[in-house]
């Protein structure tokens, strides 16, 4: 657990109490014997070693309690119930220290199984991907936690390249599960549908499925619903972007000298299209090339500091941009959002929080831009 330069050095601490406590001992009268307090050396070390190194350093403490205690006067030893009390304390600290590292094992083993399940749902997206720049952070409430019902994702294909980023309604391995089937429904409809409308319908119906699936297998989850903005980038050279938003926040249009939100109305979230059985509207909306799309979820439109005041994000990154009109790239505007969310709630979030922007990427000088294409 203790390292210097990459050496482990954890075995020092209780080594270092060891010596003092022999020779404090050893400089003390003979009313006054602290060689018993040796048993705190395997103690200390079952909370920062190893088991082994835990069963060396027990050993120890018993060998240099004999030595020690055996050097003085017969009327000055501690005898046979202090040893006693070293030998059961070393056994003891070994057993814990055992215990300790099976549940550290365990732990790292689930940390992984998260972090597949993260891989899955938040898969890595490929830089430039799409013929899109793009940056996203997501962050849990949760300590330890490593994903939850926030999702997004980039599909690139014949019609265009397909942005979805979204929020499913409560928390758990539930949100987790339809988020991920959300995600799947994406990847594919979003490549191989022409119409973004269609993708839109492919994604109210997979997630009516899912809930009439989570109904069946008596769940208590089954008014589950997901909100979320789903963007088309048209393959040929366009200053346009499609948008389609289901009960989630539209859009910041992040420019270099300006801020707006992307003028689209919201419609019911997806799995409650039966209250509103319209249907689909897709936008079609004017984009410059320098112009990044900023997408968040409520962990930041309802983020609150100590007050209770929300945090203001279009009037944060509208006086940050007016500083600094760089900051309209992707990965920097992500970047300042998080640090923003989390300076102005204290660093206590109290919901999933994910930031994820997108801009097309820019054409060389004297070039074409790629529109949605894929250069990969």
């Amino acid at each position: 657990m203790l390292r210097v330069r990459g050496r482990g050095v954890a075995w020092v601490p209780p080594l270092l109490l060891l010596v003092v406590i022999a020779v404090a001992d050893y400089h003390t009268g003979g009313e006054f014997r602290i060689i018993s307090w040796i048993v705190l050396v395997p103690g200390i070390a079952a909370a920062i070693c190893g088991v082994w190194g835990t069963i060396v350093l027990a050993a120890l403490a018993i060998g240099t309690f004999s030595v020690v205690d055996s050097a003085w006067p017969h009327q000055f030893q501690t005898g046979l119930p202090d040893f006693i009390l070293v030998t059961v304390g070393g056994a003891l600290a070994t057993l814990a220290c055992a215990v300790r590292v099976r549940g550290e094992r365990r732990a790292l083993y689930m940390r992984d199984v998260a972090d597949t399940v993260r891989r899955t749902v938040l898969r890595p997206l490929p830089p430039l991907w799409g013929g899109l720049e793009h940056a996203g952070v997501y962050l849990s409430p949760e300590v330890g936690a490593r994903v939850g019902g926030d999702f997004y994702d980039i599909q690139p294909g014949p019609y265009g390249t397909r942005v979805l980023v979204g929020d499913v309604q409560g928390k758990g391995l539930g949100a987790v599960e339809t988020a991920s089937v959300l995600l799947g429904t994406f990847r594919e409809a979003g490549c191989h549908e022409p119409r973004l409308t269609t993708v839109a319908e492919r994604l109210e119906e997979r997630m009516r499925s899912h809930r009439d699936y989570t109904r069946a297998l008596g769940r208590a989850e089954v008014d589950r619903f997901a909100t979320a903005v789903l963007l088309g980038f048209p393959t040929a050279p366009s200053d346009t972007v499609e948008a389609v938003v289901f009960g989630h926040e539209p859009p910041l249009v992040v420019g270099p000298g300006s801020v707006r939100s992307l003028a689209v109305t919201g419609g019911l979230p997806l799995g409650l299209r039966e209250l509103d059985p319209a249907p689909v509207r897709v936008h079609r909306l004017p984009l410059a090339a320098d112009e990044t799309l900023l997408m968040v979820t409520d962990g930041v439109t309802e983020a609150r500091d100590a007050h209770g005041a929300f945090y203001r994000l279009a009037e944060e990154v509208a006086r940050a941009v007016t500083r600094d009109p760089g900051l309209a790239e992707p990965d920097r505007l992500t970047a300042f959002v998080r640090e923003g969310t989390l300076r102005h709630t204290g660093g206590r979030l109290t919901d999933d929080t994910t930031v994820f922007a997108v801009r097309r990427i820019r054409a060389p000088a004297g070039g074409r831009p790629e529109g949605g294409r894929s250069r990969i």
